[in-house]
């Protein structure tokens, strides 16, 4: 290439391109260090923006499922303990009907003691809640008992729990004491109404027996009720679990395809700042060559 051309430096220019690239590449290594990610924009790598996207929505529609698992072994374990309560009190309830069989026992206040028992198990059922919904009983807040949980990333991945209308849910209602409790199985209804209306002169032999039939259809609801409870309770640890390495394994990959290797990127902008100084007094160098020129006109 000669070098008495003075129209176009072509040397000049390529100084300037080589230090234009230089610069460009210390913005990149200077920009990744400061969001600390590998890709900022989409032309970064139209691909690993993709997926990356695709992978970081996923994560969070799993961290909202993951809640979702939380808030259902809550509601599962709320329910637990009142329905244990219920097994506690017909216990209870079953040692009154054993002890009004002594001839010497008081059976009018074994009556009342009875009946306050079942008082207070009608009050469980009527105020069993979570977050203000009801879970032994149906209503419109609570309708059938059934309540659908998403558990993963698709919003088909559902899980139903439903441990109350085959067994303790109806449509049935009954007064207790000065509170009437609507939405009941028609058999759980029977035995509150039958705990209610016991006294000491309709405490016969029959009456009792037919009671004590009663409580234990009503205690083997409750039974299956409790196992209900535990299969969901075990199901859900399970999805917790999964999302649990699947929200690490994901977020993982995310990391991958977007966060920078600060190391590395150190090094890149400081090999790009060293480049673009070289480049720079090359440039100035090479700008002022065709100078030269003037000494053939002295």
């Amino acid at each position: 290439m000669s070098s008495f051309q003075i129209n176009t430096n072509i040397g000049a220019l390529n100084a300037y391109n080589a230090l234009a690239s230089a610069n460009n590449e210390a913005y990149q290594a200077q920009l990744r260090l400061a969001t600390r990610k590998k890709i900022n924009s989409v032309a970064d790598d139209t691909s690993g923006f993709a997926t990356g996207k695709s992978l970081d929505q996923k994560v969070k529609l799993m961290q909202s499922a993951q809640n979702n698992v939380g808030s259902a072994k809550d509601m599962l374990s709320t329910a637990e303990t009142q329905l244990t309560s219920v097994k506690d009190l017909i216990t209870q309830i079953k040692t009154k009907i054993a002890d009004a069989s002594n001839p010497a026992a008081d059976k009018s206040k074994i009556a009342n003691d009875i009946k306050a028992l079942g008082e207070e198990i009608g009050n469980i059922f009527n105020n069993t809640k979570f977050n203000d919904t009801n879970l032994l009983v149906s209503s419109s807040n609570g309708a059938g008992q059934s309540f659908d949980f998403q558990t993963g990333a698709d919003s088909t991945d559902n899980l139903k729990v439903d441990f109350a209308s085959a067994n303790l849910a109806g449509t049935s209602s009954t007064t207790i004491g000065s509170a009437t409790v609507s939405g009941l199985n028609s058999k759980i209804a029977d035995s509150l109404s039958d705990l209610q209306s016991l006294t000491a002169s309709t405490a016969s032999a029959a009456s009792i027996a037919s009671l004590s039939a009663k409580l234990s259809t009503f205690e083997s609801s409750i039974d299956t009720a409790l196992s209900s409870v535990g299969n969901y309770k075990q199901r859900l640890d399970i999805k917790d679990e999964f999302l649990t390495s699947a929200i690490s394994n994901s977020t993982a990959s995310v990391s991958r395809l977007f966060d920078a290797d600060m190391a590395a990127e150190q090094l890149n902008s400081t090999k790009a700042q060293i480049g673009a100084q070289i480049a720079t007094t090359m440039l100035s160098q090479l700008n002022s060559q065709p100078q030269n020129i003037l000494t053939l006109f002295k």
